[in-house]
């Protein structure tokens, strides 16, 4: 068992490398540990899959503050050896139709993060574990290779940041994101990305003879520009300064760069709407585009747990302004709804990003790639191999 080099990212944060799919295993046997520093607030078994309660007690975290001797909860990743990269989607209202995703789990520890309830196909928590269990594919790029190879494959732009960031904390070690990047650069292949990481600065070598070529654009996503809710909502994402320095970075450098605000929750960061749109214009973003907070299976409880925590005063407006968004559901996953919301709270938060983008001169975000100078890799195999 290796320890790899985000070890030294913080006193919670211990890197452990753990073989093929051993999470499982592993997990069961962790001792009780601090969540101190993450987002979610609790770390229930997921119900959907019928799986086994982790201890006849429950609930291990309701225990927590009685036991003495609280150790870190440190990060694990496990190498997942995936049989492919692209995933495919038909949605109708999502603007691409293939994306790649280098790591399961995120670090950040968003507590909206819809990607949450993945875990469970782990028997992991969409909770704690999803931000400390972590999986990495580290023959993306081989994989990837693969997929490109194949006759009759038709060149469309790659989003990759659409499930978990590519740019989280462990990427610093793993750099599969960049080993990625570097192929859809030698194959001129359009990509995307989306991140709430100044990280992907590192891959500007990258990134900006891609932008140059109209291959690339970068999305940062700016939810809160108070340090008070970032600290809580978003506990281990680059500040909204440092996310807005990299948009101004990426900017200058000559890439398209975007501001998503994203999610936009309700009586906690939806007054920060024209603050954010005016910071990122400011900074130099080309354009962007607002998401109402979605709620999918877990994250809803997760949510409203983090809500009686840390807003205890105001969660029951939250949860009320956010169903009469979904229809009167704590989530609406039909399509084109599910993006925009419903009703006159989605509205009003839609038409006030709308004049403040106006505003300040940001366009609608529109990632206009081209895919005509796409070459298919040369050879059998990766070059890195």
């Amino acid at each position: 068992m290796g320890r790899g080099a985000g070890a030294n990212q913080g006193a919670c944060r211990e890197l452990i490398v753990l073989d093929t799919f051993s999470l499982s295993a592993h997990h069961d046997a962790m001792p009780i540990e601090s969540t101190k520093a993450r987002g979610a607030t609790r770390n229930a078994t997921p119900t959907r899959f019928n799986l086994k309660e982790r201890l006849v007690e429950g609930d291990w975290l309701d225990s927590v503050e009685q036991l003495d001797g609280i150790v870190p909860r440190r990060t694990t990743v496990t190498i997942e050896k995936a049989k492919s990269i692209l995933t495919r989607n038909s949605s109708p209202d999502i603007g691409f139709d293939r994306s790649i995703n280098p790591y399961r789990g995120c670090e950040h520890g968003c507590i909206y993060c819809f990607a949450r309830p993945t875990h469970a196909y782990h028997d992991l928590s969409p909770g704690v574990d999803f931000e400390s269990r972590l999986f990495v594919k580290p023959d993306a790029a081989k994989l990837l290779h693969a997929a490109l190879s194949r006759p009759g494959y038709e060149a469309a732009p790659i989003a990759l940041g659409t499930n978990t960031d590519p740019y989280q904390p462990i990427e610093e070690h793993w750099r599969v994101t960049r080993s990625v990047l570097e192929l859809l650069l030698e194959t001129r292949h359009p990509f995307t990305i989306t991140t709430k990481s100044d990280r992907v600065l590192r891959d500007l070598d990258i990134i900006v003879p891609a932008a140059k070529l109209g291959l690339a654009a970068v999305a940062i996503s700016v939810t809160s520009l108070d340090p008070t809710i970032h600290r809580t909502l978003e506990p281990r994402a680059p500040s909204a300064r440092k996310r807005l320095a990299a948009i101004a970075k990426l900017t200058e450098a000559g890439v398209p760069a975007y501001v998503s605000v994203a999610p936009i929750i309700p009586q906690i960061t939806d007054h920060e709407i024209e603050a954010i749109v005016a910071a990122a214009a400011e900074a130099g973003a080309r354009g962007g585009f607002c998401l109402p907070v979605r709620l999918p299976h877990e994250v809803a409880p997760l949510f409203r747990a983090w809500l009686d925590e840390h807003y205890p005063d105001r969660a029951a407006k939250v949860m009320a302004t956010i169903r009469a968004m979904r229809g009167g559901k704590d989530n609406d996953a039909n399509f084109f709804s599910r993006m925009r919301g419903q009703g006159p709270w989605a509205d009003l938060i839609r038409t006030r990003f709308e004049l403040a983008a106006k505003k300040h001169g940001l366009m609608r975000a529109k990632f206009a790639l081209r895919s005509d100078l796409f070459e298919p890799p040369e050879g059998d195999q990766y070059r890195l191999l």
